[in-house]
């Protein structure tokens, strides 16, 4: 295959620069002929890798829920698609088994989860996503799906408002931000509601982060579940990978974090303590073994090529046979 796969001419290519990228190749121990499944394609930075670090007889099942992601990577791998190495599917990873087996996708070495919204999605002004990218309140990973932003923002009662913006953003001042919202609304535009925000908490007040980071996070892990979608993702990677094969997650949040971390310590637990028990608990037989005993995180210089990256924390681990003792 050479150093490169055919790309297509495409500006925002430009743009696009996979995080952590020779971490995750080496953490999944891609080697040729590897069946991959990239559960979030995207701009297709980590699909292409995966694709040159498996050639030449190795494939690629590359799965997005926004259809621009997955028309872009089509055009853009052109190649690999035409001759099959490469399968793209156009939906969530919350059916990703439903998904490899439609594709005879399984049993796979190796599954990436790259959570969080794309940097072409950021940049795309009329998806909605960006405070910095003025454009209407939309925020949906997939065009297709009846909840928006702008209906939460605009519709749900002031304490259900609240309490997203508190529990998914983490934002200390979401009961402030949501009653200054209810009296203003409604939003159409992520401009409005961006200086909303910010004259609810009197500004940024010395603060790195725009006083609307929070409230806009929370409104997208609402409207695209998220967090739901990740608990269910995990195990069912876990079923398709082979023993020995591995998987890598990078998350952008301390609840995405969150949810990956102590996911991968119960698989790999060998001992569940049980206080009603006589001996206090019993063995088990673990399912993964955690290869990333503290999460993986960009060095400063791909921080300064990349700021993106800042936040990104990658957790792997291997799956282990079922005759381990």
């Amino acid at each position: 295959m050479g150093d490169r796969l055919p790309i297509a001419a495409d500006p925002a290519d430009a743009h696009h620069t996979p995080v952590l990228l020779s971490q995750v190749l080496n953490g999944l121990a891609v080697r040729p002929g590897a069946w991959m499944i990239d559960c979030t394609t995207g701009g297709g930075g980590h699909t292409e890798a995966l694709l040159i670090r498996s050639a030449p007889d190795g494939r690629v099942l590359g799965i997005d829920a926004d259809p621009a992601a997955i028309r872009r990577v089509s055009m853009r791998l052109a190649d690999p698609v035409a001759s099959r190495r490469l399968v793209l599917h156009h939906g969530d990873f919350a059916h990703l088994e439903e998904t490899a087996s439609a594709h005879a996708f399984a049993p796979v070495d190796g599954v990436l989860l790259d959570l969080g919204v794309s940097s072409f999605q950021l940049q795309t002004s009329e998806r909605g996503f960006s405070f910095s990218q003025p454009g209407p309140l939309d925020m949906r990973f997939d065009p297709a799906q009846p909840l928006s932003a702008a209906d939460i923002v605009n519709d749900w009662e002031e304490r259900d408002l609240a309490d997203i913006i508190f529990r998914y953003g983490e934002e200390p001042q979401s009961r402030r931000i949501a009653h200054y919202l209810v009296k203003q609304r409604p939003f159409a535009t992520t401009a409005q509601l961006a200086e909303a925000i910010e004259q609810a908490i009197g500004g940024r007040r010395g603060s790195r982060l725009h006083p609307a980071t929070r409230t806009f996070q929370a409104l997208r892990i609402v409207v695209n579940q998220e967090l739901a979608q990740i608990e269910g993702v995990l195990p069912q990677a876990l079923n398709l990978l082979k023993p020995g094969g591995r998987l890598a997650v990078i998350s952008f949040h301390s609840l995405e974090d969150r949810i990956v971390k102590h996911w991968m310590q119960n698989e790999a637990r060998t001992y569940i303590p049980d206080p009603t028990r006589l001996h206090g608990g019993y063995d088990r037989q673990p399912t993964l073994r955690i290869l990333t005993k503290k999460p993986i995180v960009p060095n400063e210089d791909e921080v300064s090529r990349n700021p993106r990256s800042r936040s990104a924390k990658l957790r792997v681990a291997e799956k282990l046979p079922p005759n381990l003792v």
